[in-house]
């Protein structure tokens, strides 16, 4: 099975979940700055809410998608807010891609909240959801 790992991160925190999922499935984790060059079985994306929204980078790489995606994964990090599910979950449904249940969400550093996260616990529980995805 065929899978990316793409991300957008401001502070590094979903950097560091987007490369424990790569290693976990054997590529390489690259940002929504470089679209998808073939088709995919399996597409994990993963960003943090921004202004309770999806970064417009994020947005923009969904509706630019030019290749077959089986399905999409989604996971994200954040300081308050669990999951980014709902702000990308229409522009996968209007590019017919769909979208898994299942999705993977941790804490992350901001200013005094949550310091040290992501951490180690954090990234081997993303590599385990990741394996388990690709069972």
């Amino acid at each position: 099975m065929k899978a990316a790992v793409r991300y957008y991160s401001r502070g590094g925190n979903t950097k560091k979940i987007a490369e424990a999922i790569a290693k976990a499935v054997g590529t390489e984790a690259k940002t929504v700055a470089e679209p998808l060059t073939e088709d995919v079985d399996v597409l994990f994306l993963g960003s943090a809410p921004y202004a309770f929204d999806a970064d417009e980078e994020v947005k923009k790489f969904i509706k630019n998608i030019p290749v077959n995606v089986g399905k999409a994964v989604n996971f994200s990090t954040s300081a308050a807010v669990k999951s980014t599910r709902k702000y990308v979950e229409k522009l996968f449904a209007e590019k017919g891609i769909p979208l898994a249940k299942e999705e993977f969400s941790c804490r992350g550093a901001f200013l005094m909240l949550h310091k040290g996260r992501p951490d180690a616990n954090d990234e081997k529980a993303a590599a385990d959801f990741a394996r388990k995805i690709l069972a």
